[in-house]
């Protein structure tokens, strides 16, 4: 098919890669527009701006599709149909309508569980055992189109948002080439109005441990944020982050920290957990077993 794609962090890479791959035209590429990085703040494309100039592909990033001039311009690519996957604009109707046949959506959750902006930290979080992939027709509501395919995949225990977001991303490029192969024969599923939850964007003030909480929270906590924004807590007035955790059995008082042998166990207000890679203030992540052969950590995480 003739299509647009539309995208802009590192989950929507290899989407791309895959429809490249089928054989599809790709017309033009749509993503968010370069931003400082760096130490040097220098603007930086986006990944998905960096993979299309390396395939030779047309990228734009307008910072709003509501004009008209950006609408006739979408309109006169005389695309088939537009994937769009962690784009990051809203899109108009005009732009929803332009392609014959209209706009598919990959979203990385069971729909309509998390809807919005971050499905995968927020199932991890919560302590869903399962999630998935929807490919969805676009309409105006947020996440609310119907649904032509869905594949369930279990959250395995100690799963962190990275490693989550890497299998659901080859999963949703394999099913988004799928879906566009089959799409005369595929029949859309409207969304059930029960059981419709949000995943709000992550605020960076969920990111600090609160030592007084369930280990089965934290330890989600502490997964769910990982790598980014990383769970944090403070240990004589540095700031660590917590990357990877389990439940330990331990028996500690909330905060306080044990290293034994080559892990580290920290007390929570019911029960413990034990951190398996943490990062230390100007230093790279690491495992808790590396960390422990050049720090003696405190008695106790505040």
């Amino acid at each position: 098919m003739k299509l647009v794609f539309m995208g802009t962090p590192e989950f929507s890479v290899p989407v791309l890669d895959a429809l490249v791959d089928a054989g599809h035209e790709v017309v033009a590429v749509y993503s968010q527009p370069p931003r400082p990085a760096g130490r040097g703040k220098k603007d930086r494309p986006s990944p998905v701006q960096a993979r299309a100039e390396e395939l030779g592909l047309s990228v734009r990033h307008p910072v709003s599709l509501k004009g008209a001039g950006e609408q006739a311009e979408f309109a006169a690519l005389g695309a088939d149909i537009a994937v769009v996957v962690a784009y990051g604009l809203i899109l108009p109707q005009a732009i929803l309508d332009a392609p014959e046949h209209g706009c598919l959506n990959i979203h990385a959750s069971l729909l309509p569980r998390w809807r919005g902006a971050a499905p995968i930290h927020r199932a991890i979080m919560a302590g869903d055992t399962h999630t998935g992939v929807c490919i969805m027709q676009m309409e105006a509501g947020l996440d609310t189109g119907p649904v032509l395919l869905r594949e369930e995949t279990p959250i395995a225990e100690g799963e962190t948002t990275g490693q989550l977001h890497d299998r659901l991303s080859q999963m949703g490029a394999r099913m988004i080439v799928d879906a566009v192969a089959e799409l005369p024969s595929l029949k859309p599923e409207l969304q059930p109005e029960e059981g419709v939850t949000y995943a709000s964007k992550i605020d960076k003030a969920e990111a600090r441990v609160d030592w007084s909480r369930s280990a089965s929270e934290i330890a989600r906590q502490i997964n769910g944020l990982s790598p980014f924004p990383g769970a944090w807590t403070e240990a004589d007035g540095e700031r660590i982050k917590l990357l990877r955790a389990s439940q330990a059995t331990a028996k500690l008082t909330a905060g306080a920290v044990d290293a034994v042998g080559d892990a580290l166990v920290v007390g929570c207000g019911e029960g413990a957990i034990t951190v398996h890679e943490l990062q230390r203030a100007g230093k790279k992540a690491a495992s808790a077993a590396s960390v422990l052969l050049g720090w003696t950590p405190p008695d106790r995480f505040t």
